[in-house]
């Protein structure tokens, strides 16, 4: 049995992820919603000078957090995902066919599809710019491939080393939370029925050799190991230091051998390697904040100058003045007067303009769903130039995505296959590709008839031309090539007497 105590503890950190995590944690807040932004307090939003904690409340309570950057980050995905994706494997005819195809069907034995999967993928790549995907196989029910999905602040800390002349993943710390029964006391069981949940950490080396022992260690052979560390409650640490206990380690085989590699892959919004890359909505969400606190200073403004203030001079202090229409002030001393303050400066009109600037603002850096304003005939080609920025931006992301969901499905195949190193399993025998056009216009007559003449004068094969169509909107959805290709065979066509 293994200890680590303070000195040396497993749940160390990476660099990075320290410099990142607030910039995560704050996109999560952000994107969660007003609730979360205003449960947050001053972090969000400071207290003004000499605020009671009433004044402070109230003065929260009046502000509206308008959450561009939700809005903008379901407009991404929208796009990403508004068409299936591209997904391929080997026949059903074979055996590692028929795995791929329950894999694909059921990612994570928990009923979650390829396809869904990837979509989670994508909003976390949006929300955070980071996701992580352990690929596992289940040896004792089921007998088959799974992913099971890391948030960026699950993925504590990380170590690539050079090997063999490629930049391999040693090293992966993985945070957890694992259910057992909850225990009763000393001496007496713990109660099956009543679970609670316990922090765990997963980490993944790849060690040198076969074996522990010198003598059986092979020099350039490496295997992954795996090890669960749990952390102890707090009446079993030992003298109040010991933090996290080794209840397990293992070394996962596949076909009777180690595994070569950590089967572990990054995602990102520019490449699946484990640095850490900037967030695609943080310029959007300091901007969302910045809206936040104008909106809370406006309000606050409007709540003391936008109602009028009677005011009187020459009536009596202990008499009761009442405004209405059935009521008049009436006073006998010469020279009384009464009258209204209203505000007149022009103090919340620079609040105002600041509101709408930080509206614009967002607009530009891509919440392009907001903007209320039409542009009246600008063409379909000014439009898609207008957002080419935005695109190409989606573009990568979703080019990104494409390439490491496709390694998680590499891994998935090499679990079924008898090859050396998932690396071998080329895009030759599965693929996973997102949509990357966003144009919401369909293919327009002109290029119809182009994509066809290029296909009868034997230009493009029928394959490509029957793919151009299903991008260009004209096959219906879920379509594959061999079933329009079984359709057009079976149907007859007519002119005049000669089939075409």
């Amino acid at each position: 049995m293994r200890w680590y105590g303070a000195a040396m503890a497993v749940n160390s950190t990476h660099p990075d992820y320290d410099a990142n995590l607030p910039a995560w944690l704050r996109a999560r807040d952000v994107l969660a919603g007003e609730d979360e932004v205003k449960s947050a307090g001053e972090k969000y939003l400071p207290r003004l000078e000499s605020q009671t904690d009433e004044e402070y409340h109230a003065y929260r309570a009046r502000a509206a957090f308008f959450n561009a950057s939700a809005r903008t980050a379901e407009g991404y995905v929208g796009l990403i995902c508004r068409r299936p994706p591209f997904i391929k494997v080997p026949d059903q005819a074979s055996a590692i066919g028929r795995a791929l195809c329950e894999f694909i069907n059921d990612s994570d034995m928990l009923g979650t599809s390829l396809a869904g999967y990837g979509q989670t993928i994508v909003k976390e790549i949006i929300a955070v710019g980071r996701a992580g995907t352990l690929v596992d196989w289940e040896g004792e029910v089921e007998n088959r491939a799974y992913v099971s999905r890391y948030s960026a602040e699950n993925i504590l800390n990380w170590r690539t080393e050079r090997i063999n002349g490629r930049n391999l993943l040693t090293l992966v710390v993985l945070k957890e939370t694992a259910q057992k029964p909850k225990e009763r006391g000393k001496g007496v069981r713990g109660d099956e029925c009543v679970v609670e949940s316990v922090e765990q950490l997963r980490i993944l080396r790849l060690l040198e050799g076969r074996g522990s022992s010198v003598g059986r260690k092979n020099k350039g052979v490496y295997r992954c190991q795996v090890e669960i560390w749990q952390l102890l409650p707090t009446g079993q640490k030992r003298d109040g230091k010991v933090e996290w206990q080794l209840i397990e380690t293992r070394v996962p085989l596949r076909r009777g051998k180690p595994l070569p590699l950590i089967p572990f892959v990054f995602h990102g919004p520019q490449h699946s390697l484990p640095e850490i890359s900037k967030l695609p909505l943080g310029d959007i969400i300091f901007v969302n904040l910045d809206h936040y606190r104008l909106d809370a200073d406006y309000k606050h403004g409007m709540h003391f100058t936008a109602l009028p203030t009677a005011w009187v001079s020459g009536f009596d202090k202990g008499s009761t003045l009442r405004i209405g229409s059935s009521t008049a002030w009436v006073t006998e001393t010469t020279g009384a007067t009464a009258g209204f303050l209203e505000y007149t400066g022009q103090g919340l009109g620079s609040f105002e303009r600041a509101l709408d600037r930080d509206e614009r603002l967002m607009a530009v850096l891509g919440a392009r769903l907001l903007e209320s304003q039409r542009r009246i005939g600008e063409t379909a080609q000014a439009i898609e130039l207008r957002h080419s920025g935005e695109n190409s931006v989606l573009s990568n992301l979703a080019m990104s995505a494409s390439a490491s969901l496709t390694q998680v499905l590499r891994w998935a195949y090499w679990w079924n296959s008898t090859e050396d190193l998932p690396d071998h399993v080329t895009n030759e025998s599965v693929v996973m590709e997102l949509n990357t056009d966003f144009a919401m216009k369909g293919m327009t007559a002109q290029e119809l008839t182009a994509v066809v003449k290029a296909w009868q004068s034997g230009a493009i094969s029928r394959d490509s031309m029957l793919h151009l169509f299903r991008k260009g909107e004209i096959l219906p959805e879920g379509r594959t090539t061999e079933e329009e290709e079984g359709l057009i065979g079976r149907e007859k066509v007519t002119v005049g007497a000669s089939p075409v």
